[in-house]
Order: C-alpha cells, then sequence, then structure tokens
C-alpha cells in the first residue's frame, strides 16, 4: 500500500532493545531533511521509496520501549485507516449491501423525509391552482398580483422570522416550530376554511369594489374575494422553499459527512421524482371520486379533505423521522470554531450581493428562468381553466401532468451524467433556456395562429382549446424536467466558488425573489 509505512516485521523488535541518548545537538527540521541521510541497520527503502522494516534491529535509535510500542500502534491504525479496515482494537462496524448500518440508520430516514416532503408539495402545487384559477370571480391572470402581493412579502416576512428564531431557538426546537404551523394549517384548511368559504369570503364587498374600481382591479379584488384560497396558495409555496430548502437540506447537511453527501445526494434526486410519479397518481385518485358520489355532493370539498389528510399525515410522520433520527442515531461532531465575521442586515446583505458581479449574473439566471416560465404558465392554465372548468377534473388533468414530469425528470436526471461528463457546464447550463425558448414559441404560436391550424387540428380529433392545452403541458414537462435535472444542478455548481456567507444570503434572496 502507498503512502503507508508497512508494519510487516515491526512486531519481530527485540523485547530488550539497547537506547541511546536522544541527539539533542540536531533540531527536527535538520535530522528531517539533512542532505546525507543515513538509513540505519535493519532497514531498506523499497521501490516507492519508502523504509521498510526487515527482521531484528539492534538499535532504537533514540525510541523507548513505550514509545517504540506507541509508534508501532500508530502505525497500524494509520496502515487500517487508509485500506478503509477498522482500526488495532476496533471492531468491524457492521454493513448491508456493502453500506454501514450507521450510514443507513441515517440516509434511509433522510430518503424517507424528503420523500414525504415532496410527495406532499406536489399534491399542495397542484391543490393551490385549482383553488385559485377555477374559482368563482378569478382566473389564471390572478397568479402575477398573487405572487407578488401576498407570496412576496409573506416570504420576506418568514425570512425575518426565521432569522430571528435561529437565534433564539435550538435546532430541533426551530424545526418543530416551522413544521408544525404548516400541518395544522393544512388540516384546518380542508377540515375547517374550505367549507366554510362560502361564508368567509367577502364575495359582496368584492363585487362592490370591482363595480366602483372597475375591471383594471380584477386581479387584486379576487385576491380579496378568496383571501383564504390565496392563504393556501401562499403556504404552499412557502413549504416548497422553507421545508425542502431550508429545514430538509439543512438538517441534512448537518447529519451527514462529506463523503456521504457525495456518494447519497444524488440518488435523493431521483427520489424525488419517485415521489413526484406517486403524488400525481394520488391527486388524479381523489379527482376522480367525483364520479362515484351522487347528486348535490360537493365531490371536490371531498376530494380536498382526502387530500389534505395525506398531507397531515405525511407531515407527522416527517416530525417522527426527525425525532427518530436524533436520539437514536450517532450524529458527526462539528467543529464550533467560526471565524468571527460582521453580521449583516438584510439591506446590507442586499446590497453586498448587488455589488457583486458574479451573485448578478447568478440572480438573473434566476430571475430571467422565474419571468419566461410564469409567462407561459399563466396562459397555459387559463386555457387549462377554460377546458376543464370544474376543479376535479382540473386536478384529475394535473395529477396526470405531475406524474408525466416525474418520468420525464426521473429520465433526464440519468441522461444530465452524460450532458456534464462529456460536454461539461456551459453546454448543460444552455440546453434549459433553449428548451424553454423552442416549446414557448412552438405553444404561442398555436394560440396566435390557432385560426389558420384549425383544419389540421380537427382532422387529429382535437379542437383548438385542447391541442394548445396539450402542447402546454408539454412545454411545462419538458421545460421542468429540464431545470430540475440541468438548470438547478449547474445553478449549484455555480455557488460553489462563495464562501459560506454568501451561499446563504444568495440562497435566501434567490428563494424570495
Amino acid at each position: 500500500m502507498d503512502a503507508v509505512l508497512q508494519t510487516k516485521g515491526l512486531l519481530s523488535l527485540p523485547l530488550n532493545p539497547k537506547t541511546r541518548a536522544f541527539q539533542s545537538s540536531l533540531g527536527l527540521k535538520q535530522r528531517s531533511f539533512s542532505t546525507k541521510p543515513k538509513i540505519p541497520t535493519g532497514l531498506s527503502l523499497s521501490s516507492n521509496g519508502l523504509q521498510k522494516f526487515q527482521g531484528f534491529v539492534s538499535k532504537t535509535h533514540g525510541f523507548g520501549t513505550k514509545e517504540r510500542n506507541l509508534f508501532i500502534c500508530r502505525a497500524e491504525a494509520a496502515a487500517a485507516a487508509a485500506d478503509g479496515q477498522p482500526a488495532f482494537g476496533e471492531t468491524e462496524q457492521p454493513k448491508f449491501f456493502g453500506i454501514e448500518a450507521v450510514t443507513l440508520k441515517k440516509i434511509v430516514p433522510l430518503g424517507l423525509m424528503f420523500f414525504c416532503i415532496l410527495f406532499n408539495y406536489t399534491i399542495l402545487r397542484d391543490t393551490k391552482d385549482v383553488l385559485v384559477v377555477t374559482a368563482k370571480g378569478s382566473s389564471a391572470e390572478i397568479i402575477p398580483f398573487l405572487k407578488t402581493w401576498v407570496n412576496l412579502p409573506m416570504a420576506v416576512g418568514f425570512m425575518l422570522l426565521y432569522t430571528k428564531l435561529s437565534n433564539v431557538l435550538s435546532k430541533k426546537a426551530l424545526f418543530y416550530t416551522v413544521m408544525l404551523p404548516f400541518i395544522a394549517f393544512f388540516g384546518a384548511f380542508g377540515f375547517v376554511l374550505y367549507p366554510l368559504s362560502n361564508y368567509i369570503h367577502p364575495e359582496a364587498l368584492a363585487d362592490s369594489l370591482l363595480n366602483t374600481l372597475g375591471p383594471r382591479f380584477l386581479g387584486p379584488l379576487a385576491i380579496l374575494r378568496i383571501w383564504s384560497f390565496c392563504l393556501f396558495y401562499v403556504m404552499a409555496e412557502l413549504w416548497g422553499s422553507v421545508v425542502v430548502s431550508v429545514l430538509f437540506w439543512g438538517f441534512a447537511n448537518q447529519i451527514t459527512t462529506v463523503d456521504e453527501a457525495k456518494r447519497f445526494y444524488p440518488l435523493f434526486g431521483l427520489g424525488a421524482n419517485v415521489a413526484l410519479i406517486f403524488s400525481g397518481r394520488t391527486v388524479k385518485y381523489f379527482s376522480n371520486l367525483r364520479k362515484n358520489l351522487g347528486p348535490g355532493v360537493d365531490g371536490w370539498a371531498l376530494s380536498l379533505k382526502g387530500m389534505m389528510s395525506i398531507v397531515v399525515l405525511m407531515g407527522f410522520t416527517i416530525c417522527f423521522l426527525y425525532w427518530w433520527v436524533n436520539n437514536y442515531v450517532p450524529l458527526p461532531t462539528r467543529s464550533k470554531k467560526k471565524k468571527e465575521k460582521p453580521k449583516m442586515g438584510t439591506m446590507e446583505s442586499l446590497k453586498f450581493l448587488v455589488s457583486s458581479r458574479y451573485i448578478r449574473d447568478l440572480a438573473t439566471l434566476v430571475v430571467a428562468y422565474g419571468i419566461s416560465i410564469n409567462l407561459v404558465e399563466v396562459t397555459w392554465k387559463s386555457k387549462l381553466k377554460a377546458q376543464f372548468p370544474s376543479p376535479n377534473e382540473y386536478s384529475s388533468f394535473m395529477g396526470d401532468f405531475s406524474t408525466a414530469t416525474g418520468i420525464a425528470t426521473f429520465t433526464m436526471m440519468l441522461l444530465s451524467q452524460v450532458i456534464f461528463e462529456k460536454y461539461g457546464w456551459g453546454v448543460a447550463a444552455k440546453i434549459t433556456p433553449t428548451v424553454l425558448l423552442l416549446t414557448g414559441v412552438g405553444f404561442f404560436s398555436l394560440i396566435l395562429f390557432g385560426g389558420p391550424l384549425s383544419p389540421a387540428i380537427t382532422s387529429l380529433g382535437m379542437t383548438p382549446l385542447l391541442a394548445a392545452v396539450y402542447v402546454g403541458a408539454l412545454q411545462n414537462i419538458f421545460s421542468k424536467s429540464a431545470k430540475y435535472s440541468l438548470f438547478d444542478p449547474c445553478k449549484e455548481m455555480a455557488y460553489i466558488p462563495l464562501d459560506e456567507d454568501t451561499k446563504v444570503w444568495t440562497h435566501t434572496h434567490n428563494s424570495v425573489f
């Protein structure tokens, strides 16, 4: 084994070696870097330049019996560590499929947590669109107003609150403090807020204001009209950014080593798309319950109760897994020594990020993608509502859409490894905007020039509206699969040269804006 002392022959040293005084006249540097080193008797140089012990040695050259034995033990420990074997005196850790049991006790619960979190996120993402887009007096055009005037302020407020709580609470208490309100809200929405929506929504006030202010204020007034649905929309958006990005990945980075992260984090990405496929089937199942119900029964309310029950159950499962790992898994120790750096407030950190050209370019990538995908999504969802006006029909289609997105992303993740290895970061980073451009042009061409294409579309057994829905769905599937498999990894790679504080600030502000 290269670069490690060979220990064979060490234990054959004489029991009573002769010792001689330590040569204090020579310093460590002179003895280590002498221009004419003397090779002691009993030593020879191996082919790789390392000294090998051969047979008996008559002199210890400055080592007493105790020191020599200590040296032997250290050499054996070094050799064992380099070979991946347990050190002298230690028992080998039990393994399962080549993975240590201690590692599995961390990775399996983390994988289950990630599955549950993303399973919930898919259900919540599909449901929030159904609630907001199909509600009476609302449409897909409400989404830009909702993201600007409701989602953004609440995201900023949460960022500030989370920063304050992180300075007061322990990590465990902070996790539960953030998770439990999400679970309580989604449970309350399915069983309390939605059944009472006809009583708590100020529809008369919204109609009166609309008549006074005019149709220009349709978007903001729609937010007032269906405020509980909009609150659900924001909480679902926060679940994706807070629970996934902040809570889960923060916990995963806390309890895993670097080697474990390199080995198992890519598997989490594949597992995420498996969750997307299964949750899409779940949404489809509950959305089709209306077909088996009698007249006069609110099928969407029943579907919503079923899906929110699963979300609550998954939420408590996440909390249980977090508790189990913290109590029954030995966690790695981290160095608590930190370099003192000046603390920066929200505005100071924002000014710092804006002053860096590198970070501005990263922010431009994220913002440009967000604007582009939203331009297509808003138009597509308005066509989707026209084709599927019923909440159950709309939700059923979104379940199929989520399943197809999961399958496409899973396939693209397998191909992304080849793309990164063969073509590099530059080509991989260009694929997502290229796909977004080509599919977006195709979708908007069908919208703008659908008239001349109507005969050809009709011959295929579709209406122009249904064709626009299918083409828009394909556009979203290809764009999102390229984003998840290529754009997001490229973005994370671009964060690598940044220092830790800058990474945290950049991630936080990108998730907000």
